[in-house]
C-alpha cells in the first residue's frame, strides 16, 4: 500500500522524534498579547479561500494518520486545509505542517472556545472555524490577524455574524438546509456577505455551489475518503485532492468570467 512518504519530500519519519507520540505532549507556549489592529494577513487568507474555492476538512483518529493524509492532500493541490479539533494532537500536527508548508493556508476546525482558538493561533493557524457563532472568539479576534469563520444557518444568524465583525461565514449544515437551493436563495438578500458552504458536499456538486453564490466549499469525506483513510491509501487521497482543487478552481474562474461579462 502506498504511503504519503512516496508523495512528499519530507517523510513523516524524518520529523523530530519529539513529534507528539508521547501520551502527554508538553503544553504550547502562551501567545503574547496581540494588538487589536486590522492586518493584511486576514485579507490574504480571504483571498486564498476565495480564489481556491475549497477548504479541505480533515479529521483522523491519530496524529500520524492526520499528518500523512494532510501531506497527501496538500501535495495534491489543496491550498486551504483545516484539521478538526477532535483529531488527536491537532495543534502539534498543525505546527509540523506549518513548518513544511509555510505558504499554505492552514487552520483548525470545530473551535468552540477562546482557549482552543488561542492555542490554534499559537500553533500557526491562519484561520479557524466553528459550527456556530462563538461570541467570545468573535469579540477577541474581530481586530486580530487571524481569520475567524463562524457557522450560521438562518438569515438572522448570517446578518448577526456579519454585524459582529465576521468577514466570511460558514453555512452549516448546508445539505440538511436544502443544499444548492438554500445557498442560491440565502445569497440573494446578502450579496455583500461571503459564504462558505459546508457539510455533505461532493466534488461533483462543489462547482454548482460556487456558481450559485458560495465563495468556497468545505470538502471532508469527499477528499479524505473513509475507506482510503482506513486503508491508509494516501495515493487515493492525493488523487481526490487534485480533482477537488482543479474543479473548484475552474468553478471560481467561470464565475469570475461570467461576472466580468455581465458587467460589460
Amino acid at each position: 500500500m502506498a504511503t504519503a512518504k512516496s508523495l512528499i519530500r519530507s517523510p513523516f519519519a524524518s520529523l523530530s522524534s519529539s513529534f507528539m507520540f508521547k501520551s502527554s505532549p508538553p503544553p504550547l507556549p502562551c501567545r503574547p498579547h496581540r494588538l487589536r489592529v486590522c492586518c493584511s494577513s486576514i485579507q490574504k487568507t480571504l483571498t486564498e479561500v476565495d480564489s481556491s474555492g475549497v477548504i479541505a476538512c480533515l479529521r483522523a483518529n491519530s496524529a500520524e494518520l492526520a499528518f500523512e493524509a494532510a501531506c497527501a492532500a496538500l501535495e495534491g493541490g489543496i491550498s486551504v486545509l483545516e484539521i478538526v479539533m477532535s483529531t488527536p494532537g491537532v495543534f502539534e500536527v498543525l505546527q509540523q505542517l506549518v513548518h513544511i508548508y509555510p505558504t499554505r493556508v492552514l487552520g483548525v476546525g470545530t473551535v468552540l472556545n477562546i482557549e482552543d482558538a488561542e492555542r490554534a493561533v499559537t500553533a500557526g493557524a491562519k484561520f479557524f472555524m466553528s459550527p456556530v457563532i462563538v461570541k467570545d472568539i468573535m469579540d477577541d479576534f474581530r481586530y486580530g490577524d487571524v481569520l475567524y469563520i463562524p457557522g450560521v444557518m438562518t438569515p438572522t444568524e448570517i446578518l448577526s455574524a456579519y454585524d459582529a465583525g465576521a468577514k466570511i461565514v460558514k453555512i452549516y449544515p448546508v445539505s440538511a438546509l436544502g443544499g444548492i437551493h438554500y445557498i442560491s436563495a440565502i445569497k440573494k438578500p446578502f450579496p455583500h456577505i461571503s459564504m462558505v458552504a459546508s457539510q455533505g458536499i461532493t466534488i461533483g456538486s462543489a462547482g454548482e455551489y460556487i456558481a450559485k453564490g458560495a465563495s468556497s466549499v468545505v470538502l471532508s469525506d469527499a477528499i479524505f475518503d473513509k475507506e482510503a483513510m482506513g486503508q491508509k491509501n494516501f495515493n487515493r487521497i492525493h488523487q481526490l485532492a487534485n480533482m477537488a482543487a482543479l474543479q473548484c478552481k475552474e468553478a471560481v474562474d467561470r464565475k469570475k468570467n461570467l461576472m466580468l461579462i455581465n458587467n460589460l
